[in-house]
């Protein structure tokens, strides 16, 4: 996925989640709109280098978005609007070798208690639910989610266990959009019930899969499978 030119900054702090403050590099400061609900733990230092969009429609009262951010040397996309998007690409140009075989691809579509499956595969051979989480997160190599408690991404394994049980394919899909992450684990320190409750989708039939990204501030594009570990 080829991103639109992007401005550099600084971070000054990240605040009320969907907020932060950057310096630009002319030493203007600008509040921005934060695309990620989640802690980015050790996404959001202040002083980290920084890349922000901004938006044509000049109405809109934070122009500015955040996209990348440089964590441990490495460019790390937060916006968690992109993941699916990055998936969907991936799965279409072959890169997701384990997705491959279905004719049809459509997002958000009703399913469960009052959600919406990210991608629902279709093909001869059935359906396919999945599931996309975005990751940031990164300590001594491994990629970790969630950065906070998620009962949303609790309740998304339960769903996916439901759909297995009752016959079609279901995947926990963990984009890493950072570089460094050789494997893919649940965050048990961080919320210890989802990392249980993935342990036993996966018992019960449920696929984990993780892809690493490579993040530039021209590009993000998934490139390699990581393993999960449990």
């Amino acid at each position: 996925m080829r991103l639109p030119p992007l401005v550099a900054g600084t971070l000054v702090k990240r605040y009320k989640r969907f907020l932060a403050d950057v310096r630009l590099e002319d030493g203007c400061e600008v509040t921005v709109h934060c695309p990620n609900s989640g802690s980015m733990k050790g996404c959001a230092i202040p002083g980290s280098r920084v890349y922000l969009s901004r938006s044509p429609n000049e109405k809109r009262k934070y122009p500015y978005g955040w996209e990348l951010v440089e964590a441990d040397g490495f460019w790390a996309g937060i916006n968690t609007g992109l993941p699916n998007h990055l998936t969907r690409e991936a799965i279409e140009n072959g890169t997701v070798a384990e997705l491959q075989g279905y004719t049809v691809i459509r997002p958000e579509v009703p399913y469960g208690e009052h959600s919406r499956i990210d991608l629902l595969l279709e093909g001869p051979e059935g359906r396919c639910f999945v599931e996309v989480k975005n990751v940031t997160l990164v300590e001594s190599g491994r990629a970790l989610f969630p950065d906070a408690v998620t009962t949303r991404g609790q309740k998304h394994l339960h769903e996916l266990m439901r759909v297995v049980r009752e016959g079609d394919r279901g995947v926990i899909f963990f984009t890493v959009q950072r570089g460094d992450g050789d494997s893919v684990s649940p965050a048990d320190l961080i919320d210890p019930e989802y990392g249980r409750l993935l342990r036993l989708a996966v018992a019960n039939g449920v696929e984990a899969l993780a892809y690493r990204a490579v993040v530039t501030p021209e590009e993000i594009r998934l490139t390699e499978r990581l393993p999960v570990i449990l």
